[in-house]
């Protein structure tokens, strides 16, 4: 682990960016309110502006920040458990089943409520389809779970591609822009800023058995970890954060895939930094993109999930050209 000072300012350095990155979600729009205003807003004042602050951006921006940083985290626990630096959320079918579930909601025309527990369902149930199956006879390997984890997510993907094929055109809009996410859709900051708080709290302490098992399966058994149960709760503690996220905000690519590589850059690869640092720079940077997607166009806005897929690409890039000399 980097020293105390290093790392105590790697963490004030993400925290400031992420103070940023809320304090021009607050601010920026179609209607810009000045800082004075935003502040008058939060501390409950009467100012211009404040009922859209307080009503429309804060949840907005809440949530933005911990779906960010769930994915960023979930990420991260991917990338040890399955040893891919390529691995990301997503790769194990929890935002297909998360996906079909939250489209066949919304093609039957059920309330935000439905929607978000349908996707939620969905998620879990592809958790369990993709861990039972997986898991098999009793042994696990990281190709078998990844494998299987492919194979379901393909087949989430042609009930979405169905669904699609059969929705009523007025239902459309609304189902596209929740497969490329759309933080404008989430009825609540809470509940997946109560996620993250959680899944932080059950990973930290385990994070320096995370960093034997990102060295080799055998040599952080023949250190004393129980690989088992480590795996097991590294894969339910992902999972689930991936289901949070997704049920809040729909599907949102590149966060989980790039931040914790943009992170190892300044911070190595100890999960007790790690972690915690990536959930700092996933919900500053989905705060980010989401602003831009307000913004751009405005009054018009764009799916937060194609911003940050133009934003993931060229860095990714960039990233995999460093590695690569």
């Amino acid at each position: 682990m980097p020293n105390r000072r290093r790392a105590f300012l790697i963490l004030a350095s993400l925290v400031l960016l992420a103070l940023a990155s809320f304090w021009a979600a607050l601010a920026a729009g179609s209607i810009p309110v000045a800082a004075t205003d935003v502040l008058a807003a939060l501390l409950g004042q009467d100012a211009p502006g404040a009922d859209i602050v307080r009503q429309l951006r804060l949840p907005r921006a809440l949530a933005g920040f911990a779906c960010g940083g769930l994915l960023a985290v979930a990420g991260a626990l991917m990338q040890v458990l399955l040893r891919n630096p390529l691995a990301d959320p997503y790769i194990l079918g929890i935002s297909g089943g998360a996906g079909a579930g939250a489209l066949f909601a919304i093609m039957v025309g059920l309330p935000t409520l439905g929607i978000d527990g349908l996707a939620f369902a969905g998620a879990l149930g592809a958790m369990l389809l993709v861990f039972g199956l997986a898991h098999g006879d009793g042994s696990w390997t990281q190709t078998r779970l990844l494998l299987t984890g492919v194979i379901v997510a393909a087949g989430c993907g042609a009930l979405i591609s169905l669904m699609l094929a059969i929705a009523p055109e007025d239902r459309l809009r609304g189902m596209l822009f929740w497969l490329t996410g759309d933080l404008g859709q989430a009825a609540s900051a809470w509940p997946p800023m109560l996620a993250l708080a959680v899944a932080l709290v059950l990973a930290m302490p385990f994070a320096r058995e995370l960093n034997l098992l990102a060295r080799g399966l055998m040599q952080a058994q023949a250190l004393g970890v129980a690989v088992n149960h480590l795996r097991y709760a590294v894969f339910l503690l992902a999972s689930l954060a991936t289901a949070a996220s997704v049920t809040t905000a729909g599907s949102i690519g590149f966060i989980g895939l790039v931040v914790p590589h943009l992170v190892r850059l300044g911070t190595g690869n100890d999960q007790r930094l790690l972690l915690p640092a990536s959930a700092l720079a996933g919900g500053a940077l989905l705060m980010l993109a989401d602003t831009l997607a307000r913004t751009l166009i405005a009054p018009q806005q764009l799916p937060v999930g194609v911003l940050t897929a133009l934003i993931g690409v060229p860095v990714f890039l960039f990233l995999l050209s460093r590695q690569t000399r």
